[in-house]
């Protein structure tokens, strides 16, 4: 009996019909292997992954197989985007047990009492290829090393076991916190550049989005602003209907892998509006407006990459297409700009948009000054873009979580102050609204946003991802609640995360559901760590609000996370934006003034350096604490600006707000 048509997940309602008799991760089904003596098959993997459909369809939708499968095992499946916690566990166990990276789909066999994995592995095709056996070759030989070799089973997961505590315990380092992690991490940034095409040498290319972040930071755009440019141009940027796909097969970034993220797009999002490509950021603001933004306010998750069960095929063209939909000149600029008089880039039949000739560099060739190519370009992808509206959609996962939406809602802030786009906060207002709705319940926050949110107790990168999105938006505009709301995640964060032995914060909170692991980590993935967002975001809370305990605790956090930062400087570049906030603490503003006092104190702050955080507070604003409660009786208004714990006297002129 399949169980999974009532299930929240699109991913796992998308497997509903399959003759696998599928269960959703649950006491239920933990309790039925153990009855049974059964091994558990686990399957995790995630809507818009293109492999997941591929394995699904030739195994999981196989009669045949399916009847192995349920024979043999205890069949559960996981959305990993749902449950990030059993994820992060299992593939750090199908990297021990592998010795390589791991992906999605996951396929790990675990044992039925104690849930350890025992033999793991990625996709499996239904016949022998890739170098692979076939799947239902490794059904049988796997239970048979269940049945007939249990004692080296055990032997095997005890070891796992072991080493799986280790890594999970995160130890503090004695030594004193230096930047010797961040000068390390430079030089591997320097080493793996592609000075032709930007991010790392070689295919895949992901977007680095928190290496970017941590290279501006450090005042050393250079690479990052080259990477952000060769992106744009390249077809991980969807030249006709803006956003970006979540990585490139090759190393020209060409060609995507065709699935679009929320979470890539959020942090793309202020990267493109603080290096001034109003452009892009223009297209990724309407991609999510038009796209990926729920009645409620909230974001969805994500776009897949398959359409009519083709990968990309919502996004190529063929070159007769495009020529019958445009008329001669619109079709003149068109094919030398995009790559259509090229030959076909994409699986030798079809062409992915790419940026294959400067817009300057048409004009000149067609003969025609820029300003006339600029309209017909224009033209011609508004015809691309209602033609391709017509065409199947790519599927939408519709799930509302947390801490993507708070990724989403800071990038949106982010950008309203780059651009002095203030219109741009209702999209991000709405959105923090539904999480405050939907998601906080009863003094605790939820992963999700919608009316499943009970069902999901909130991870470290819900409470950090929000507490950091809160800072931004109050840098926008002041809300006393979203400050109290603010403040009560950071206590989450130290009453239910933080390993109070040896710092740092657990990835599950310390009433959650007991796992074979609990998780503390400091390297990024997808999304950036969890520990060092959180870090950052007490480092700054603390020095604003001028509460140590937040300031300790990142301190903390940061000596936890030392050793891996050491070890492995680039995946663990938001641990090192913490570590340089904390040996370089940020400069704060505070402005108390009325509304119409502001302007000057705005034009003053217009040009502040990055690492300064501004924020506006009325003269009348009640329930402020330390240092915020100052009252103000000046007219004009007084800033008051902070370095850390050291603050200079209070200005009560614009122009003197200056910055070294």
């Amino acid at each position: 009996m399949n169980r999974l048509a009532h299930e929240s997940s699109p991913y796992l309602r998308q497997h509903a019909d399959n003759p696998v008799d599928w269960w959703p991760w649950c006491d239920e089904a933990l309790a039925a292997a153990r009855a049974q003596d059964k091994p558990i098959l686990l399957s995790i993997g995630y809507s818009a992954c293109h492999w997941c459909h591929v394995m699904a369809h030739e195994s999981f939708e196989d009669a045949g197989t399916a009847a192995l499968m349920n024979e043999l095992f205890i069949c559960i499946k996981v959305d990993r985007e749902e449950r990030p916690d059993l994820d992060r566990i299992y593939q750090l166990a199908h990297q021990a047990l592998t010795r390589r990276g791991g992906g999605w789909p996951l396929t790990v066999f675990l044992t039925p009492d104690d849930h350890l994995p025992f033999y793991a592995g990625t996709y499996f095709p239904r016949e022998a290829r890739y170098g692979m056996p076939p799947f239902a070759h490794v059904l049988r030989e796997v239970r048979r090393w269940w049945d007939e070799r249990r004692e080296e089973v055990r032997a095997q997961n005890s070891a796992l076991a072991e080493f799986l505590a280790d890594h999970g315990r995160g130890e503090s380092t004695p030594v004193a916190l230096n930047d010797a992690p961040i000068r390390a991490a430079l030089e591997q940034i320097a080493a793996s550049f592609d000075p032709e095409f930007g991010g790392h040498r070689g295919a895949p290319k992901f977007p680095h989005c928190t290496e970017m972040e941590l290279l501006l930071d450090l005042d050393k755009p250079k690479q990052a602003e080259f990477t952000l440019a060769r992106m744009a141009d390249g077809g991980i940027h969807d030249q006709i209907g803006g956003g970006f796909a979540r990585y490139s097969v090759d190393e020209r970034w060409e060609i995507p892998h065709f699935e679009k993220m929320l979470y890539d797009n959020a942090q793309l999002l202020p990267l493109y509006a603080g290096c001034g490509r109003a452009d892009v950021t223009h297209g990724i603001l309407g991609w999510l407006l038009r796209e990926m933004t729920a009645p409620s306010g909230g974001f969805y998750a994500a776009l897949d990459a398959d359409s009519e069960h083709e990968e990309g095929k919502f996004y190529v063209w063929q070159r007769e297409e495009v020529r019958a939909l445009l008329d001669a000149d619109e079709y003149a600029v068109v094919a030398r700009h995009y790559g259509f008089d090229r030959a076909p880039n994409f699986e030798g039949k079809a062409w992915n948009p790419i940026i294959a000739m400067p817009l300057e560099e048409v004009a000149a060739a067609l003969g025609i000054a820029p300003e006339r190519a600029g309209a017909l370009l224009g033209g011609a992808r508004k015809k691309l873009f209602a033609a391709r509206e017509q065409r199947v959609r790519p599927g939408l996962d519709d799930k509302i979580l947390s801490a993507w939406n708070a990724l989403a809602i800071a990038g949106i802030a982010r950008t309203a102050r780059a651009l002095s786009a203030a219109p741009l906060l209702g999209l991000a207002e709405n959105a923090l609204d539904n999480l405050y709705n939907a998601a906080w319940r009863e003094g605790r926050l939820h992963a999700r946003a919608d009316a499943d949110a009970a069902r999901f107790p909130a991870y470290l990168d819900d409470y950090a991802l929000l507490l950091d999105a809160l800072l931004e938006m109050l840098q926008c505009r002041w809300s006393e609640r979203d400050l109290a709301w603010a403040i009560v995640l950071a206590e989450g964060l130290l009453e239910r995360f933080e390993d109070r032995q040896r710092g740092g914060f657990h990835f599950t909170a310390h009433d959650h559901e007991k796992l074979v692991q609990r998780p503390k980590p400091f390297t990024d993935e997808a999304l950036p760590s969890g520990n060092g967002v959180a870090a950052r975001a007490l480092l700054r809370l603390g020095h604003l609000v001028g509460e140590t305990r937040y300031l300790d605790a990142a301190e903390r956090a940061l000596h936890a996370g030392f050793s891996a930062m050491s070890h492995m400087p680039l995946g663990c570049c938001a641990m090192l934006r913490a570590l340089h906030d904390f040996l370089e603490p940020r400069t704060h503003v505070v402005v108390r003034c009325d509304d119409d006092e502001a302007s000057a104190w705005h034009k003053a702050l217009a040009h502040a350096p990055r690492r300064v955080d501004a924020y506006f507070i009325p003269r009348d604003a009640g329930k402020l604490p330390g240092t915020l409660a100052a009252q103000v009786h000046e007219s004009g208004g007084v800033a008051y600006v902070c370095r850390g714990t050291q603050c200079e006297p209070p200005l009560r002129d614009a122009e003197m707000l200056a910055f070294d």
